[in-house]
């Protein structure tokens, strides 16, 4: 990989920094697993099964809406959460940029160590 495509893909993978600050919390990922199967969700029925409160869910949606990962909707008198396809997508991609680099390292590895 070129000096110019390795910067490219940091500034890349740099934008998505708080998408995958989101994802790095085991609370926050519960809740999108929660909210995988398509059904907006209310607060209360995220907060379900779990020891955390109303509050402390909100807050981790909180940090969930502003990386783009679910979108909140009013509904009456309830908030509605749902996941974000697209961000996920995003997040699949950027992942799969970083492996392709390591695939190209590790053969540049593996050629350097067998031409040896």
């Amino acid at each position: 990989m070129s000096a110019r495509t390795h910067e490219r893909l940091i500034r890349r993978l740099g934008q998505h920094a708080a998408l995958f600050a989101a994802l790095g919390d085991q609370t926050r990922l519960m809740i999108l697993v929660k909210l995988a199967d398509g059904v907006p969700q209310s607060i209360t029925r995220l907060s379900e099964g779990s020891d955390l409160t109303r509050q402390a869910i909100t807050k981790h949606l909180t940090v969930l809406e502003d990386a783009g990962l679910v979108t909140g909707s009013r509904q009456g008198r309830e908030n509605l959460f749902q996941i974000e396809s697209d961000t996920l997508a995003t997040a699949h991609d950027a992942l799969d940029a970083i492996s392709k680099q390591w695939d190209a390292t590790l053969d540049r590895l593996k050629k350097h160590v067998e031409g040896a």
